[in-house]
């Protein structure tokens, strides 16, 4: 069975930090990249970053230069370090694990096989 469990939220005042984790079971990370979304109700679910077995990763322009994704293949861990948030980062975030290339996983959020549980982050101004 597939499970992708995130966490890592809260509530931060802005400016300040938050580390995401996505801990990653049944699956191999040879067949699937791992991307992080999130999701604002009304509004459609964005990609923000994803990354490959290589470390190999992608950004949105949304988050590029703030958040760091990065893979322990040895834990089988995805993590995203938020920094400088921003009110407006406040979302469910979500981690995904696709097969297709991580350039395509950010600009779509689509092709995600199997998702992990939301978990919710509120920046206060």
């Amino acid at each position: 069975e597939v499970q992708l469990q995130a966490s890592g939220g809260g509530l931060v005042q802005a400016g300040r930090s938050l580390r995401l984790s996505c801990a990653a079971s049944g699956i191999s990370f040879d067949t699937y990249n791992i991307g992080w979304f999130r999701h604002v109700p009304g509004k459609e679910r964005e990609g923000l970053a994803c990354i490959n077995r290589e470390g190999g990763d992608v950004y949105s322009n949304s988050v590029r230069g703030r958040f760091t994704i990065s893979i322990d293949n040895t834990k089988n861990t995805v993590a995203l370090q938020m920094e400088s948030l921003k009110p407006e980062d406040t979302a469910t975030y979500y981690c995904g694990a696709s097969p297709s290339i991580c350039e395509a996983v950010v600009a779509t959020a689509r092709a995600v096989f199997h998702w992990g549980q939301g978990t919710q982050v509120t920046v206060s101004s």
